[in-house]
């Protein structure tokens, strides 16, 4: 199954996408907001209602009390348009309030969805996209639809129902004068239906550049140890500049494109009130037409033509949330292949062995097959190692173990069930895993060795460091000043990379998983520490099992079993000196 999200963005622009379909799945992101929707969309009609009463007002007491000179008329209507305008601030104020709080709360449930769904996802999503450019999509790419939400949706509906009242008045005043004036309005509207996909498409490609070069800032900022230690900041200084380069050219195009509208509607707009001036003195001349209802006419037309270049940049703002909700629908369409499968007798096989590689092929997403049907069976409570040269196997087949990955072809079984059978659960359970790099969270020791591990979560820190000397744990724990509340973070700079490898073993011994596998997990400490690591390892129950993998090979000598994994194989290498003569020479199984 293909993750990459750049390479399904890609395949989906030649895809028409409806513009009203697009919306409609926009709003279902708000769909448990309907009481505060109502509110809001009742206050924007009583709004745009209001203001669209004004003119007329006005334009009857240009006729009646204006023209006649009766100023007590123009003060009693001059406080009724008052009145109105208040009310129509305070709608327009409610329903500021209302959509504010819908935007945020929308923000808030789609990063939790977004965040959720990651987590769903497999190891090969994140192989296959830099995390930039998912925390692009995440923080970016959200807000851009919460501007949209907040901001842009009610102003755009009472846009649309301002126009459609000031159309509506414009022709039951004069169906000829009205007419004449809405005839740019079909301009407008066939140059907008034209230019629509390429503003969308050009803030698509803003929106992917941004997320490029938080990928790129992400990657130096991770890699600044080594490019201090090279003295390669050229290099990097000049990858940024690319990067930034391109996202600048994009931002300039989405730029252009947003602001394309707005120039355009207002010269149609100047030319529909060069019409209704022109007309309308035409038509009092003859006697059809009078002062004040051409001031009404004209402030209806400007009513009209006005929110049409709120349109322009509000259409722009719709146009960039679509792109950034393409963007995040797609991580929300994601499906995990590592699927749990139902246990049936079907699934399952008579084994003694604690797992069983039957007839096992797998190769990476767009990747040539890296092993090649392999078959081997690993007894509970041995030790086995993995061997071989840099890039024979010995990690993916560690990952396959462990299910990070599923075959491509045959099966894997665990204590004689499909591994696809087991929950994500009695998988970490039972398997624990310890690699080269550990990973740490921000918080205490405390947290870091307890993380995912349900059964000691409610535990104090007294019973848990007993539980952690019964495990022969405790001379690790002293390695902290600390101990239990010694305070860690994620890049790990307060303790040494030895110091991150104990508290990695510490977290997978407490689990006491049924198997064990250890990827290069002594590679990064002394050999005191190693010492102390293998009698841990030792103090096991006897029936875990454990796999490691390692290049120093004083690491496997206590190995029941060792394996040679080469060439897409992975076949027993016999007795230590044999394993020693095949890494050296090389070889492969015949």
């Amino acid at each position: 199954m293909n993750y990459n999200l750049n390479k399904l963005l890609e395949g989906e622009k030649d895809k028409k996408v409806n513009t009203f379909s697009s919306l409609k799945s926009l709003l279902n992101l708000i769909h448990n907001e309907k009481k505060n929707l109502v509110v809001a969309f009742a206050a924007i009609i009583v709004n745009s209602l209001l203001l669209l009463i004004g003119p007329l007002i006005i334009g009857y007491a240009v006729d009646n009390y204006v023209q006649t000179k009766d100023f007590d008329g123009v003060l009693r209507y001059a406080l009724v348009l008052l009145a109105i305008y208040l009310t129509a601030l305070v709608a327009n104020y409610l329903q500021t309030i209302l959509m504010g709080g819908i935007g945020q709360r929308m923000l808030y449930e789609l990063r939790n969805a977004i965040f959720t769904k990651l987590q769903e996802l497999p190891v090969a999503f994140f192989n296959q996209n830099k995390a930039g450019d998912l925390i692009s999509r995440i923080n970016n790419d959200t807000d851009k639809l919460n501007t949209f939400f907040s901001q842009s949706l009610m102003r755009f509906i009472g846009s649309l129902i301002t126009m459609v009242g000031a159309g509506i008045f414009l022709l039951s005043i004069n169906i000829e004068l009205g007419s004449a004036a809405l005839a740019p309005a079909v301009l407008i509207y066939l140059f907008t239906k034209v230019v629509s996909p390429w503003i969308k498409k050009k803030n698509a490609i803003s929106l992917k550049s941004v997320g490029g070069l938080s990928a790129e800032i992400q990657e130096s900022l991770n890699n600044f140890k080594v490019i201090i230690a090279f003295n390669r900041r050229d290099y990097f200084r000049k990858r940024f500049k690319e990067v930034n380069e391109e996202n600048y050219n994009n931002a300039v195009w989405a730029g252009l494109a947003n602001n394309l509208l707005m120039p355009v509607y207002g010269l149609f707009t100047n030319v529909a009130q060069m019409i209704v001036l022109l007309f309308g003195i035409y038509l009092i001349s003859a006697g059809s037409f009078s002062v004040g209802l051409l001031v009404s006419f004209f402030a209806y037309a400007n009513s009209f033509y006005s929110p049409l270049r709120q349109l322009a940049a509000l259409w722009s703002s719709f146009q960039v949330a679509l792109a950034g909700w393409d963007r995040i629908a797609k991580i929300l369409a994601m499906e995990s292949n590592l699927t749990t499968l139902e246990n049936s007798a079907e699934t399952n096989t008579k084994s003694d062995f604690l797992l069983e590689f039957k007839n096992v092929h797998f190769a990476y997403p767009g990747g040539n097959e890296i092993l090649h049907n392999i078959n081997f069976k690993l007894e509970k409570g041995k030790t086995y190692a993995l061997v071989g040269p840099t890039g024979g196997g010995k990690s993916t087949t560690a990952s396959l173990i462990s299910r990070l990955y599923d075959p491509v072809e045959g099966t894997v079984f665990f204590q004689g069930r499909d591994m696809k059978t087991l929950s994500p659960q009695e998988r970490s359970k039972n398997i624990g895993f310890i690699l080269q790099e550990p990973f740490l969270f921000s918080g205490s020791l405390r947290d870091n060795i307890l993380y995912g591990n349900e059964h000691y979560k409610d535990i104090d820190n007294a019973a848990l460091e007993k539980v952690i000397k019964d495990a022969h744990l405790g001379v690790l724990l002293e390695k902290f000043d600390d101990g239990l509340e010694t305070q860690l973070t994620v890049s790990g700079d307060a303790v040494s990379l030895g110091q991150k490898q104990l508290i990695a073993f510490i977290r997978a011994v407490l689990r006491q998983p049924a198997l064990l596998i250890l990827d290069e997990a002594t590679a990064n400490v002394d050999t005191v520490t190693e010492k102390l690591l293998d009698d841990i390892l030792n103090h096991l129950p006897k029936e875990t099992t454990k796999v490691i993998i390692a290049h120093r090979l004083n690491t496997i000598e206590s190995a029941d079993e060792i394996f040679f994994v080469n060439s897409g194989e992975v076949i027993p290498a016999g007795s230590m000196q044999h394993a020693v003569d095949m890494l050296l020479h090389g070889e492969r199984a015949s």
